[in-house]
């Protein structure tokens, strides 16, 4: 047999859920070519996997690189974990549809992190995978259109039910997408404008996707006090519009909700003994991640971040905001800054601590920072609890996502202290919950590979099996370990020698090879 690659005294763990087996592995073009006793086989490159795991290559079904992808195409903090495949456009924003107001919003808001460099040359979803595909990139790329991209292309942020010919418009939206290749719809229902949907708005976009096969993902209507009636949301969802549902990085957020994943999972139970094929993902962390003016009440964001900003520098509506029960968090000890333009010394630092060194109440710390970096500050917030994290970890209906964006400890993408999991989320699943006890090694491995390609409709990626295409990790089980922390979060995880997409080696020894073999998969084709 003649072969490309072939790497050979593996443990193989095939995706499917089943323990390992000894066998040799054989790659020929982009494809697995054989799975078994290879040793008679002539290849150009030989690989001793002797006390390695081979795999099929990570999926991340939760991702936000969709900007990422295109700035560095070698896309390194994820390939390093052993990711070939990443979903974007997830949290109900995604790169495309974009009109000329969009990017105009887009070049006032997001310049601070995407470089002065970075050019916004797209308007359909058609558009920007093509790009991707001219570029290249060291994953694969399945991108989703965010309902809450697509209503501010049509009704910008305003809080208000859709007409119906605007309702038409944002369904016209979401069908141009699908048919350019998009794998489903997203929504950020904590996030503006996706938030001002109500839930027939929502239905009437997600029976889109039922013509297309598309999935409807969602990042619910709150994970805190309203955890249990946004996930029924969700659910509620799928069953009127007939279409599967991904809910985003399940989980409780904040100490008074600990527990609650209790009822959330029986509810997903629920869901699918009532035929609503319902499932998830989560990343391994008990601390989340978003925009620190998220956390001001939607109200208060209505008509977009020169509206808030305006809103902040008002007394009167800045105590309102104050006042705002529902709206604004107060445990600010929890929250930490992790980037911050135009203040790098408050990177890492929680906003009481911010407050204290600025001798202000942390409200006004709050609002003052917000506007003098535009509203464009990230933060990292630890509010759950570790019980909840291996109670979810155990579902079967879980899968592993990073919800994180590919960075590098260099250039733009290394500015900040992003969440670590943008760094360690897959081999941290591996190194610390496997070796705990929390999950089988095959069942870990299983929702990164053949539970998210089940989930998506990928039909030959997933599995380790003849004829898929040859996208590997090969791990070291006894060393694989997240190196990221959230003090210093640009660091490689490590224990991961070995990263093929489509068939070339992208980490070859533990480093990158400079590879882009990726593309960007397009439903249906």
């Amino acid at each position: 047999m003649d072969l490309d690659f072939l790497f050979v005294n593996a443990k193989v763990i095939d995706g499917a859920g089943n323990p390992w087996f000894k066998a040799d592995v054989g790659v020929k073009g982009d494809r697995i070519e054989a799975v078994g006793p290879l040793s008679g086989s002539d290849s150009e490159r030989i690989i001793d996997a002797s006390g390695l795991v081979v795999a099929p290559g990570f999926i991340d079904i939760h991702s936000h690189s969709d900007y990422n992808v295109i700035i560095d195409p070698r896309v390194e903090s994820k390939v390093r974990q052993g990711v070939t495949t990443e979903v974007v456009g997830n949290c109900g924003s995604s790169a495309a549809p974009m009109n000329a107001d969009v990017r105009a919003y887009r070049e006032r808001y997001m310049r601070a992190r995407l470089g002065d460099d970075f050019q916004f040359s797209w308007e359909s979803m058609g558009d920007y995978i093509d790009i991707i595909d001219a570029s290249g990139a060291s994953f694969n790329v399945v991108p989703l259109v965010g309902q809450g991209t697509v209503r501010q292309n049509v009704m910008g942020y305003e809080d208000r039910e859709p007409t119906k010919s605007e309702l038409e418009e944002m369904k016209a939206l979401v069908a141009g997408a699908m048919e350019d290749g998009a794998w489903g719809m997203s929504t950020g229902l904590i996030y503006t404008p996706s938030t001002y949907a109500g839930t027939p708005e929502i239905v009437e976009l997600a029976r889109v996707l039922r013509g297309y096969g598309g999935v409807y993902f969602s990042h619910i209507r709150g994970e805190g006090e309203t955890l249990l009636e946004a996930v029924n949301e969700a659910v509620q969802i799928g069953k009127e519009a007939c279409v599967p549902v991904q809910i985003a990085h399940f989980k409780a957020s904040g100490k008074p909700h600990w527990g609650k994943t209790v009822d959330s999972l029986r509810l997903v139970d629920e869901g699918r003994e009532q035929g609503v094929d319902v499932t998830f993902d989560q990343y391994p962390y008990v601390a989340s991640s978003t925009g620190l003016a998220a956390y001001m009440p939607h109200w208060a964001q209505e008509g977009g971040a020169d509206r808030l900003l305006e809103r902040l520098r008002d007394p009167e509506i800045r105590e309102r905001i104050r006042e705002d029960q529902g709206g604004i968090y107060r445990t600010w000890d929890t929250i930490m800054v992790a980037s911050a333009e135009n203040h790098p010394e408050y990177e890492g630092r929680r906003i009481s601590e911010i407050a204290e060194l600025e001798g202000k109440d942390e409200y006004d710390a709050v609002f003052d920072l917000l506007l003098s970096e535009d509203a464009q500050v990230s933060v990292v917030s630890f509010g759950m609890s570790e019980e909840d994290v291996r109670r979810v970890m155990r579902s079967p209906h879980g899968m592993v996502g990073s919800d994180g964006s590919a960075a590098a400890p260099w250039g733009i993408l290394g500015k900040g202290k992003p969440h670590p999991r943008f760094y360690g989320t897959f081999p941290r699943v591996i190194g610390h919950y496997v070796r705990e006890g929390v999950l089988s090694l095959q069942e870990a491995v299983r929702k990164m590979t053949s539970a998210p390609a089940q989930r998506l409709g990928l039909g030959d990626r997933g599995l380790l099996r003849e004829g898929f295409k040859a996208d590997l990790t090969v791990f070291d089980p006894e060393k694989v370990k997240d190196e990221a922390t959230f003090v210093d979060p640009h660091r490689f995880a490590s224990g991961i020698p070995y990263v093929m997409v489509n068939g070339e080696l992208v980490v070859d020894g533990g480093e990158h090879t400079g590879a882009l073999p990726g593309r960007a998969l397009r439903k249906g084709r």
